[in-house]
């Protein structure tokens, strides 16, 4: 027959509670850990379950396959596999502040967390710590509750005797919420919890003078200011910066320490690849040089000893995990059952409470035991006092447990405790006993109902018990509190180091970069049908201006220009030119390195690299010649005196030295006219001279010299024809200038 009383729902909502129920239990029973003793259900249960088996922290460690086996079975039916991952969690000490588990064997490392071994393998018992969270257990201080299968009961919470949900803190992930919880230093926590027993109103902010900030157990320091702490204790989230420590030993850089489940591993590979992608040039090893005495030892060795450690390690910090970011999210499951985020001063006030319940409920138990006995005695007394009496009752009576209770009106726990006495019990020295527990117990009856019933009594035990704990497990902070600015990556420029470089520029516009200034760049090898063009010395960390054909500007990276033992690069692979006379020469200097731009056509002007620079891809425009004039090779120099001389060589001849200051000084522009040309003569050079620097004319290959002394004969006016040039030396004409000194 039909079920008739059974309940109709639509799927919506059935769907939905089916949801509910389910986010409720991911929160409360896996995700999120509870505020009194700072555990999720399983750690609990695993805690609890070696307790159970008797794995103190002076036992003979078991296998971890003996707890795991016992906590999903009795109490946590769920993957053996995750279960024993919760019990590796709490017994690595670089993800612990203050370990629960003792393990032996292999429970992983820094660098990999998840290395460890199988719980077949690993043996495993509690801490010395974990005293704090099960010494009380027994006392009747927390509520139990059946297991799965009701066979056997588990303690809901235990009653943490420290604030352990801030001193490991904890991750986790439920439905539609998060829990990030940093691990602190014991001694500051316990600090802040005693300033709140003494000023209840205190806010976060004061609290934060005593728990300035998390302490993690890999050490490295905290950089976040301490305003922003104090902002994150008082809101419950944020983030905090933290970033690892390195000291500078014998030219080379040795990191101590790592921030909070950083990898050495992967922090080396990150910096090899930097190696390998040629964005690291000034560093030119790194080691990992970890060991068991030694957790975090990673060495960097430098090229040199010049290198500016500290901006080479803000490089490393913004590009790689030396530095990062760790999430603050105190979410926990109150009191009440309900998850929330929480202030520093809501978790502490809650955790005090939760505290103060459970010393009341440990003070009554003991209370009750203390009344408990002390009837027991009573009655003992009054058996000792008739013993005669209460031997022959023994002995006679049908029924002795109800003629002594008649007799000597004594209830039946007293009768009980009179017939399981021994004869060897029986004797005047053990009524002085019996006498001499009555008073100790009656004192401590009368403490403890005094301190039950006195507010200001049971704070000041639990503060004395407060900071007894934390004097016996509490340690100095690991993680320095140190404010810092943002590490920020090292520019191109920055991060290589600069180099004497001569620059080389073929006819079909084929650039490259050969080191130092020794090399004659005529004697390159070229590409079939290519041949040298110019080239221009400098330093790699300097301005490269390209000089188009149509008095354009270009910028070049010169150091990712490729070496000159190789035939170089095409222009036109980066820059985009539309002249049909394409690139015509280089200049590479400072910015306020004066450069001479001049057109065949005689007109020029003056201007300097920095001006040149451009970010386009078509570059700037810099000389303007007239309609079918070509720019010609620039001219550079360095001094910024007017003792500067401007050489001009016309294919007709001709020689003229200016002034420099003769020219005209412009960004941009056609400029003036330099030297007088006929319609078909051409400028075919332009020179920048030093007071010391000779001229050098080329006929072919056959030079001749004009000396500082010899410069008079061709100096002249601007816009004048320039004086011939000896005879035989005025067709076939190149220009060079032989310095005594480099520019």
């Amino acid at each position: 027959m039909l079920d008739t009383e059974s309940e109709q729902q639509s799927l919506g909502e059935f769907a939905e509670n089916a949801y509910l129920n389910y986010a409720m239990y991911v929160v409360l029973d896996r995700a999120l850990p509870h505020v009194g003793d700072g555990l999720k259900p399983v750690q609990r249960r695993i805690i609890y379950a070696m307790s159970e088996l008797g794995l103190s922290a002076s036992s003979k460690p078991k296998k971890a396959a003996r707890t795991v086996g016992d906590v999903i079975g009795k109490f946590h039916p769920h993957g053996d596999s995750a279960c024993y991952e919760a019990m590796v969690i709490m017994a690595q000490p670089f993800t612990y502040r203050y370990p629960l588990v003792d393990g032996h064997g292999n429970w992983g490392t820094a660098d990999d967390p998840k290395s460890f071994a199988a719980m077949r393998y690993t043996e495993s018992r509690l801490t010395t710590y974990a005293a704090t969270l099960l010494s009380e257990l027994r006392q009747g201080t927390v509520d139990w509750q059946p297991n799965f299968d009701a066979t056997v009961y588990e303690p809901v919470t235990l009653p943490a005797r420290l604030p352990n949900v801030l001193l490991n803190g904890g991750t986790g992930i439920a439905v539609g919420m998060a829990t990030d919880i940093p691990p602190h230093n014991l001694r500051e926590v316990a600090n802040a919890a005693l300033h709140l027993l003494d000023d209840p109103e205190a806010d976060s902010a004061a609290l934060a003078e005593h728990m300035p900030g998390p302490d993690f157990p890999t050490g490295a320091e905290i950089i976040t200011p301490a305003a922003d702490l104090a902002r994150i204790y008082a809101t419950g989230q944020g983030q905090v910066r933290v970033r690892a420590t390195y000291q500078v030993a014998d030219g080379e850089i040795i990191i101590d320490s790592l921030p909070y489940q950083a990898s050495a591993a992967r922090i080396q590979e990150e910096i090899a690849g930097q190696m390998t992608a040629k964005k690291l040039p000034m560093v030119v090893d790194v080691r990992d040089e970890s060991n068991h005495e030694t957790p975090v030892r990673l060495v960097i060795v430098v090229r040199h000893k010049r290198i500016e450690h500290d901006a080479l390690m803000r490089h490393l910090f913004a590009t790689t995990g030396l530095e990062k970011t760790v999430r603050i999210n105190l979410n926990v499951v109150g009191t009440d059952g309900a998850p929330q985020v929480k202030s520093l001063a809501e978790l502490l006030s809650e955790w005090l409470g939760y505290r103060r319940r459970t010393v009341e409920r440990r003070l009554n138990h003991r209370l009750d035991a203390v009344k408990a006995r002390l009837h027991i005695l009573a009655g003992l007394h009054t058996a000792y006092l008739n013993i005669d009496e209460v031997v022959a009752i023994i002995r006679n009576e049908d029924d002795p447990d109800a003629e002594l209770a008649r007799r000597f009106n004594l209830s039946e726990s007293q009768t009980k405790a009179i017939l399981d006495l021994r004869l060897r019990h029986l004797v005047r020295l053990e009524e002085y006993r019996i006498a001499g527990e009555r008073d100790e117990l009656a004192a401590e009856r009368d403490t403890l109902q005094a301190t039950l019933s006195d507010a200001r009594r049971l704070t000041s035990q639990i503060r004395d018990e407060l900071a007894a704990d934390a004097d016996q497990y509490g340690d100095e902070r690991r993680t320095a509190l140190v404010e810092r600015a943002a590490a920020t990556a090292m520019s191109e420029a920055e991060r290589t180091p600069a180099e004497n470089i001569t620059v080389v520029l073929s006819q079909h516009g084929w650039i490259r970069a050969a080191k130092n200034h020794d090399i004659d760049p005529r004697t390159l090898n070229y590409r079939s049908g290519d041949d040298y063009l110019a080239s221009t010395t400098g330093r790699s960390d300097q301005n490269l201006i390209v000089i188009g054909g149509d008095g354009r500007a270009y910028s070049v990276d010169p150091r990712r220009l490729p070496d000159a033992r190789r035939q170089g690069q095409p222009l036109t692979s980066t820059l985009s030119t539309t002249s049909e006379h394409g690139f015509v020469g280089v200049a590479l200097g400072p910015d306020n390195m004066r450069c001479i731009l001049a057109a065949d056509t005689g007109y020029g002007l003056v201007t300097t690299l920095g001006a040149l620079v451009s970010r386009q891809k078509a570059g700037k425009t810099a000389l303007q010649p007239a309609e079918g004039a070509v720019a010609l090779d620039p001219a550079t120099t360095s001094i910024q005196a007017d003792t500067v001389e401007v050489c001009l060589l016309a294919d007709n001849g001709r020689l003229l030295l200016l002034p420099i200051d003769a020219l005209p000084n412009q960004a941009r522009g056609r400029g003036n006219k330099l030297i007088a040309l006929d319609s078909s003569e051409h400028l075919m050079a332009v020179r920048a001279l030093g007071e010391s620097d000779t001229i050098v004319v080329f006929s072919g290959n056959r030079p001749t010299r004009i000396k500082p002394r010899q410069r008079d004969a061709y100096r002249g006016k601007r816009a004048s024809r320039g004086t011939l040039l000896p005879r035989g030396y005025q067709r076939d004409l190149a220009l060079s200038v032989e310095r005594k000194t480099y520019d």
